[in-house]
């Protein structure tokens, strides 16, 4: 069995080293990481971030970066890779207590082993400097009880929306967004929040948006960019003096995953919101003394049912073209297009056009190939899948992805309904690619 060791570093004064053959991965090296964390937007925040809560937003970098150089293909079985990573933390004696939960955690998120070692490291200049300014400000009376992960898909939109209709003026919420290589994802943040700020007043500092990209990344499964994604919540969560509600708003039918076809039980069954796996980071985040609570309000709703029931309606009508829910929308850069669009046939957007459908709003959005030939064997596919399932085993058939030892009716019956939906939308557009 190949084991991969990395020596995580911050610093190029860092002159720590293994016996072993490793790699050295500085994530502050621009020629093999560039991230934006440390931005003048974090100033306004109430205090300095806990021990924990910025070496969690580290190892996830570490993480992310790492899982994008590995190649799967080099891997014994060609998926499973075997990664040592060496780790700079400030909270090393907190880390080593829970070793083994964050090693779950990145085992069940990456299908892959992973084995976590520690040392002790100081604060980075950088570090020191924001820390100063920070404690200079001391705004320790911003009313903040949320955070909103905001991607710019249809879901986050919907979350946001169904926060801020019922906000109240003695509490504000951050809604904190990420964006990495390639094209597709800021351009619909922006637009978005250009959106909420003019229909809800407020302010542009509410919005916290990173940048992060592993350069020369080769691996294109990324499972573990939610960690990193949440990491960067949770960490600015860890500067609140209270408990931060993080909402996660993600309809139920993809946070299960459950493949729909035998050709998406690999790199396509993703588990970024799984609720097991948001079970166990709860749990870590409990031990490791941050106060916050993970929530997604739509862990047993549709994405047709999130629509249908969103509590601006009228505005969500008017602004569902400019989300985006596909999961490669700048592959047409290669056909020479000059913006970003949906594909229209992978499974994230057919479940986008599915849900719009049910909810019986109007798809204004362009979709870049509807009737070819990829998308002709995409619903072929979905279709074969859907005609297999069996509606007896939905209790079964929720496990697929992760265990479900919680809520397996609310679950099952989720499951159904989102099929339902999916199987609605396909056989109404039949006609267009059988033969």
């Amino acid at each position: 069995m190949k084991i991969t060791n990395i020596v995580c570093k911050l610093e190029a004064e860092d002159r720590f080293n293994i016996e072993e053959d490793f790699i050295e991965y500085n994530i502050n090296d621009n020629k093999s990481f560039t991230y934006t964390f440390w931005r003048k937007q974090l100033e306004s925040l109430p205090s300095f971030f806990s021990e924990t809560g910025l070496d969690l937003l580290y190892i996830s970098l570490f993480v992310y970066g790492v899982d994008r150089i590995i190649l799967r293909d080099l891997a014994d079985d060609c998926w499973s890779r075997n990664i040592k990573l060496y780790l700079p933390v400030l909270a090393v004696d907190n880390w080593y207590e829970n070793k083994g939960a964050l090693e779950n955690i990145l085992n069940f998120l990456s299908g892959d082993t992973w084995e976590l070692e520690f040392r002790e490291r100081g604060l980075t200049k950088v570090e020191k400097k924001f820390k100063e300014k920070m404690e200079e400000r001391n705004l320790r009376d911003l009313k903040v009880d949320k955070i909103c992960m905001f991607s710019g898909g249809l879901d986050s939109f919907i979350g946001s929306l169904d926060i801020l209709a019922e906000q109240s003026k003695e509490n504000e919420t951050l809604f904190v967004s990420h964006y990495g290589g390639g094209k597709g994802v800021k351009e619909y943040q922006d637009l978005l929040k250009v959106k909420l700020i003019e229909k809800y007043s407020i302010k542009e500092s509410n919005f916290l948006s990173f940048y992060a990209s592993a350069k020369n990344g080769i691996e294109d499964t990324t499972r573990t960019r939610s960690f990193m994604f949440f990491a960067h919540a949770i960490s600015i969560a860890s500067t609140f003096d209270r408990n931060i509600t993080l909402i996660i708003p993600e309809n139920g039918l993809i946070s299960l995953n459950i493949p729909l076809t035998n050709s998406r039980l690999g790199s396509s069954s993703t588990r970024t919101t799984h609720p097991h796996y948001l079970n166990l980071l709860q749990i870590l985040l409990k031990t490791i003394n941050i106060k916050v609570t993970i929530k997604n309000p739509y862990q047993f709703k549709t994405k047709g049912e999130m629509a249908k029931e969103c509590k601006a309606i009228s505005f969500l009508k008017e602004n569902i073209v400019n989300t985006m829910s596909c999961s490669h929308p700048d592959q047409g850069r290669m056909n020479g297009e000059t913006e970003p669009l949906h594909c229209g046939n992978c499974l994230p957007c057919i479940i986008r056009r599915a849900a719009i459908k049910a909810s019986n709003l109007v798809d204004m959005t362009r979709y870049r190939d509807e009737n070819g030939r990829t998308a002709t064997s995409n619903y072929l596919s979905y279709l074969i899948g859907l005609r297999k399932f069996d509606r007896k085993f939905s209790f079964l058939t929720i496990q697929t992805s992760g265990p479900i030892t919680k809520n397996i009716k609310e679950f099952s019956e989720l499951y159904l309904r989102g099929m339902e939906e999916l199987n609605s939308f396909l056989e109404g557009h039949s006609e267009k690619f059988l033969p």
